[in-house]
């Protein structure tokens, strides 16, 4: 199989391998893909969510593509990679800094394909020609001001009114706040994420919960999950796993935040099988108030073998709990119920698609992850396309500051990135605690970016620990000086490349990262880490690795009670400090050397077609098949996903 696709503007599109597919039982088989049919069904509801006009933006524009897809010329190119831009990105907004795309075609160009659409054409239908909605998705795409953020994060505005996301209308920040005091000050239950799954509007002065729920807002697309999961019942592996299925079917069908708990406990805790899924509303990165949740889907099938390298990490929780640098007052006193397996992915869906995440830890809900434990995936071959896809770019080479910098990361990166991710999920996101009283909202615009520093560093931490060659984990430690010198290469310079210049960071992991690697950079005072230019380009290099890792104990120690006592204040100030702002000439240094080597500095993923082959009426096999393109891909998800009415009713 070949895994490039395609490129366009800043991002290139992979293809991934499902190893062992083939060899499993025809009811495996059948699991996987009915449980990849639900994970497709719910793909409009991201687009929904990433903005209130989204669903009609995507129909014009895929309708002016089937009509003129056989078009030349540069006006037409420039469409193109402005409709690839918005499907990759679920909408008009980027996906990693949220700022929204600005079309190199001319209005007048697009006024002239407008004119030669018509009823039937992709979902066009006469109320799509009506001119306010034609001069709304005008003004979506060539007014910079109208909706220029889909999440703003910065500290100086009105988080919601200045965010373009689809979770609020009509009301303030301050409204949002004040409603959810409220809330949990009256409910009975304080467990529950309050507003996790639903859209708060305002309307003739009254604030009210739209619900997500058959029945409610997005029924249509949640029936379609829930037809599919229903289907997927039929061939559960056990009957733990069929229970997991029925509960995430009542969720959907009561909107009732209790039941996502009880389906969220009960997936926790179901560890046997070769498949396993994620299908909800879950992170919170894509509200600036960490409240409500994007949906997403993954169905995955073990790696056995990486897997059981990752049980090691799991079976050992309490030792690096033990371990670790943090406060005793914030640490576990029992660690339950972690788990960490290494998967392939098999479909990707919603938030998780194109783009992909390495890993995954839930549930997000602190209180169960304190209680029942937390389950924790790495997905293997979505990696393993990435580090296949770099090998020979000449990416490395250009940023590193020395040839043993190369050398190592050659030999070792693929199996240090694991590992750090692998401690990031299961350690990482498993550990600490909360004081009473504290919740995971307490600090913010910021709580996505110190959860993640906290992650990260704990991963950072544990991996230069002898005791990672003990256990079979690394094979020196000069895998884990592999990763070293990949973490601050790519903290202080590299994820530069996905930024623009003059711009903040905005998005949480790139926070993150450069908050880390600048942190350790100034308190080990330019001796731990050296900066230094040669023939006109920068470079860090790190002079003493043990101490590197005593700053990351550090820093870990600080972050975790930054967390565990909901200090906003302290957040604010580190992120802000640290994560925000860049260095704008070595910023455009960084973009000059980059723009040279011609790599997009972003990744997606083609989803395998699953496809039933029947003899007679009766199902014989389930087909994987990787032969398709981008384009394609998208255009099919929409035809036979488009579950949603295009105009937000």
């Amino acid at each position: 199989m070949k895994v490039f696709a395609e490129k366009f503007d800043d991002i290139k599109i992979l293809r991934f391998e499902v190893p062992g597919f083939e060899d499993l039982s025809l009811n495996k088989k059948l699991l996987i893909y009915y449980l990849s049919q639900a994970t497709l069904a719910g793909r409009d509801i991201l687009w929904d969510q990433h903005g209130k006009y989204n669903l009609l933006l995507r129909d014009v524009l895929e309708a002016i593509y089937l009509k003129n897809k056989d078009a030349k010329g540069k006006e037409w190119d420039r469409f193109v990679v402005y409709l690839k831009k918005v499907w990759f990105a679920s909408g008009p907004h980027h996906h990693y800094s949220s700022d929204k795309f600005e079309p190199e075609f001319s209005r007048e160009s697009f006024n002239s394909w407008l004119a030669e659409l018509s009823p039937g054409v992709g979902k066009i239908t006469e109320r799509h020609l009506e001119a306010d909605h034609l001069s709304l998705i005008k003004k979506i795409i060539f007014h910079k001001d109208f909706l220029p953020k889909r999440v703003d994060t910065s500290s100086c505005v009105d988080l919601i009114k200045a965010s373009g996301n689809n979770f609020y209308e009509n009301v303030s920040q301050a409204e949002v706040e004040d409603y959810y005091q409220k809330q949990k000050a009256n409910h009975l239950n304080e467990n529950l994420s309050l507003g996790l799954n639903t859209k708060l509007v305002k309307t003739e002065g009254k604030i009210v919960e739209q619900v997500y729920k058959i029945g409610g807002k997005y029924s249509a697309a949640l029936e379609g999950i829930c037809l599919n999961l229903n289907r997927a019942l039929d061939y559960a592996e056990n009957e733990t796993q069929a229970s997991i299925i029925r509960l995430l079917i009542e969720f959907y069908e009561s909107g009732d935040l209790k039941s996502f708990d009880d389906f969220s406990i009960k997936w926790v805790g179901a560890l046997s099988g070769d498949v396993d899924f994620i299908n909800g509303f879950i992170e919170t990165y894509g509200d600036p108030m960490g409240m409500k949740a994007t949906w997403e889907g993954l169905v995955q099938l073990v790696d056995q073998e990486e897997t059981r390298k990752a049980m090691i990490i799991a079976q050992n929780a309490q030792w690096f709990e033990r371990e670790s640098p943090t406060e005793q007052r914030f640490k576990k006193e029992e660690i339950k119920g972690v788990s960490l397996k290494a998967i392939s992915a098999v479909m990707l869906g919603g938030d998780c698609y194109p783009a992909s995440p390495l890993g995954i830890n839930l549930p997000n809900a602190e209180w169960i992850r304190e209680k029942h434990g937390s389950k924790s995936v790495t997905l293997t071959n979505i990696s393993n396309a990435h580090h296949k896809a770099s090998l020979s770019s000449g990416f490395i080479e250009e940023f590193a500051g020395s040839a043993r910098e190369v050398e190592l990361e050659k030999k070792y990166g693929a199996i240090a990135d694991n590992l750090h991710t692998h401690l990031h999920e299961c350690i990482g996101h498993g550990s600490g605690k909360m004081l009473p009283g504290v919740t995971s909202e307490a600090l913010k615009n910021y709580g996505s970016v110190i959860e993640e520093a906290r992650a990260d560093l704990c991963g950072l931490y544990f991996m230069y620990d002898a005791k990672m060659v003990e256990l079979g984990l690394l094979p020196s430690l000069d895998a884990a000086q592999s990763h070293y010198n990949a973490y601050i290469r790519n903290g202080l310079l590299t994820q530069m490349t996905r930024i623009k210049l003059g711009e903040d960071i905005q998005q949480a992991h790139m926070r993150n990262r450069q908050l880390i690697a600048a942190w350790v950079f100034e308190k080990g005072e330019g001796k731990v880490i050296e900066k230094f230019i040669e023939n006109g380009k920068t470079y860090f290099k790190i002079n003493d690795f043990d101490r590197l890792r005593d700053l990351f104990g550090h820093m870990l120690r600080e972050i975790q009670r930054i967390k565990s006592e909901g200090d906003f204040e302290a957040a604010q100030n580190i992120v802000e400090a640290y994560g925000v702002k860049l260095d704008q000439g070595l910023h455009r240094e960084v973009l000059d050397r980059f723009k040279k080597l011609d790599l997009p500095p972003f990744t997606g993923f083609l989803n395998p077609n699953l496809s039933l082959r029947k003899e007679g009426g009766v199902i014989q096999d389930v087909i994987v098949d990787y032969n398709t393109d981008y384009s394609e891909q998208m255009l099919t998800y929409s035809h036979h996903f488009g579950m949603l009415n295009s105009f937000n009713n």
